[in-house]
């Protein structure tokens, strides 16, 4: 009874397929309900102005000095507090997003597999965020020196406010979710859609991979593709030492669940045997008499 158990749905029956869209679509609506809530409360709030000096602070400590940031369209100056405004209200609302976005998943996993929801939610949150702080105190600074030195002589660098926010709005995503490298990993060993073995013979493709994904979500500079590939590289071998040590206490648990009698029976079925022999005892009576 208690393996049956283990391997049913948390959520009991299971759900038609319409029930899953139209539970999406109610998680879907809580997303954008609070990350609009959180976006209009930013845009009342009168120091947005100094929220973007301090995203602008990288680049504006390697400038040489008397040097500033320009405004090369007329509404540059509106419309990039808002679009920041909105990213950072996105950013701030990762934890109920990621929130919303295990609620809709957990309802399929197995009942043993539930204990996982909550630790693989903290951890989400911690690594996007981490991965956004890597980007602004280590690759920024770096990058944006690399940047300022390689200026030709006699050439001004004077970057636009909306260039700007667009390229360290695309750094902090990529690292946020690269930075997700250990839930993927382990979650892709856990279901069994890979072992650990078969990852480690991997590796080398592995390396290229993150190093041509890098490629892809950085700028094309090489210090940004290589501060990104080798966190990534790091994070993956963390999640695949993380995975084999939660494989070998799910098969510990097994191990113990299987040592059990197998006649051992539950409340419920030692009920059942009960009436079943009552009844058998009343039609024995019946025959006698």
């Amino acid at each position: 009874m208690s393996e049956a158990s283990n391997n049913q749905p948390s959520g009991g029956q299971e759900m038609p397929f319409l029930s899953h869209l139209v539970e999406l679509r109610d998680r879907l609506l809580r997303i954008v309900m609070v990350v609009i809530g959180v976006f209009a409360v930013l845009t009342m709030y009168p120091g947005l102005d100094e929220i973007f000096t301090f995203f602008s602070a990288p680049l504006l400590n390697e400038l040489p000095e008397n040097t500033q940031m320009i405004a090369t369209s007329p509404i540059s100056p509106f419309f990039t507090p808002v679009k920041l405004g909105l990213m950072l209200a996105i950013f701030i609302t990762i934890p109920w997003s990621l929130y919303q976005i295990w609620g809709f998943i957990a309802p399929g996993l197995y009942t043993h597999e539930k204990y996982l929801v909550t630790p693989l939610l903290i951890s989400s949150t911690v690594l996007f965020y981490l991965g956004m702080a890597f980007a602004y105190f280590v690759v920024f600074p770096l990058v944006f020196e690399f940047m300022v030195n390689a200026t030709p002589t006699g050439v001004s660098m004077m970057t636009d406010i909306s260039s700007y926010l667009d390229f360290v709005l695309k750094l902090f995503f990529a690292f946020g979710v690269a930075f997700e490298v250990p839930v993927a990993t382990f979650l892709l060993i856990w279901t069994g859609a890979t072992t650990p073995e078969s990852l480690s013979e991997k590796r080398p493709y592995i390396i290229v991979g993150a190093f041509v994904i890098a490629m892809l979500m950085t700028p094309p500079d090489i210090i940004s593709q290589t501060l990104l590939a080798v966190p990534v590289l790091i994070l993956f071998e963390v999640g695949l030492i993380f995975s084999k040590i939660m494989l070998r206490k799910r098969a510990a648990m097994e191990a113990a669940e299987a040592a059990k009698p197998e006649d051992e029976l539950s409340l419920d079925d030692l009920d059942e045997e009960l009436d079943r022999l009552s009844e058998e005892e009343e039609q024995r009576r019946g025959k006698d008499s």
